[in-house]
């Protein structure tokens, strides 16, 4: 326990040195929105069992509902936050208060088909400014910090996203975590040594919600904007790649995840044309361009050589050993 708090003091203390040494803040904030978005839903999947194809909704309702409190209603940013937050916990326990009624792929699918009916609400309301999304959100103030500086605000999501990471992490490390285990190996077991399963799924369904939106409403911060995109049902496919590729049930797997990803997302297609303007071959760019097609191929790689996604391989490895 000991060693692993230190090495968590260790990355922590690496992140608020790296706008020091000259990465984009702007980028690492990205890949901590993210983050926290796959550590989220990894509660839901990795530690519980549960496939949902409708995480987008609420990374996305929490963003539109952040970006309305600041730009419209003029709220701090403190409750903009909380607001969007809170928004999200309450999605989460309408969708799943009737998701949790099935199972399996049904469950998958009732929350792919909320999922998108609040896509298309979002599409079809005023206050979401449809396919233009909600622009210029102010950033305002946090603790007497000027939210509009860029490494103000990088430290403020570092906060939150080493915030949310604990939440998970005490979750886990608690009796209650020990029955979502339980949940995900054997349900009929826990169901006969007296558990209210449905209570447990319904809990652990609206704090990933919870925590969700609390990385949507961050991002909306960080971009100062909410768009459609954010909800979509290609967004929930993300988290669930984020999550397989480092490692499902792991703490820090989902963490390298959305790194990668986020990653691929902005260096693929620099590399892509580096490639052809350096070789003289055209399909360099053309593979750059579909990033799509490149994060396909490294999930392919991942699920033949890395069952259990890296981090999960890893330690296996390091068990074995």
């Amino acid at each position: 326990m000991n060693r692993q708090l230190i090495s968590y003091i260790l990355v922590a203390i690496i992140i608020a040195l790296l706008p020091a040494i000259g990465a984009y803040p702007i980028f690492v904030m990205k890949i901590m929105c993210y983050a926290l978005f796959a550590c989220a839903f990894n509660l839901l999947l990795g530690f519980t069992g549960l496939l949902s194809f409708g995480h987008a909704a609420f990374l996305g309702g929490a963003a539109y509902a952040t970006g309305h409190a600041l730009a419209v209603w003029g709220f701090p940013t403190i409750v903009g936050l909380l607001f969007g937050t809170g928004v999200a916990a309450l999605m989460g326990l309408v969708m799943g208060a009737l998701a949790i009624r099935r199972s399996g792929i049904y469950f998958a699918m009732i929350t792919l088909a909320m999922a998108q009916m609040v896509f298309f609400f979002f599409l079809q309301a005023p206050f979401t400014h449809g396919e233009d999304g909600l622009q210029g959100i102010p950033r305002g103030t946090l603790f007497g910090l000027d939210l509009s500086e860029d490494i103000n605000l990088y430290y403020v999501v570092m906060g939150i996203f080493f915030l949310g990471y604990a939440i998970c992490w005490r979750t886990i490390n608690s009796p209650f975590g020990q029955v979502l285990k339980a949940i995900r190996e054997n349900e009929p077991r826990t169901i006969s040594l007296g558990y209210n399963v449905d209570n447990f799924k319904l809990l652990v369904f609206v704090l990933s919600a919870a925590l969700a939106g609390l990385a949507g409403a961050t991002k909306a911060l960080v971009f100062v904007s909410a768009t459609l995109s954010d909800a979509t049902w290609q967004m929930s496919g993300m988290v669930i790649l984020m999550t397989l590729i480092g490692g499902l049930g792991t703490f820090t797997g989902p963490v390298l995840g959305a790194f990668i990803v986020v990653m691929l997302e902005n260096k693929v297609g620099e590399f892509g044309r580096f490639l052809s303007n350096t070789t003289g071959i055209e399909w360099f760019k053309i593979l750059g361009e579909s990033v799509t097609i490149v994060i396909g191929l490294i999930f392919i790689i991942c699920v033949m050589a890395f069952r259990r996604g890296i981090v999960g391989e890893l330690v296996h490895k390091l068990k074995k050993s």
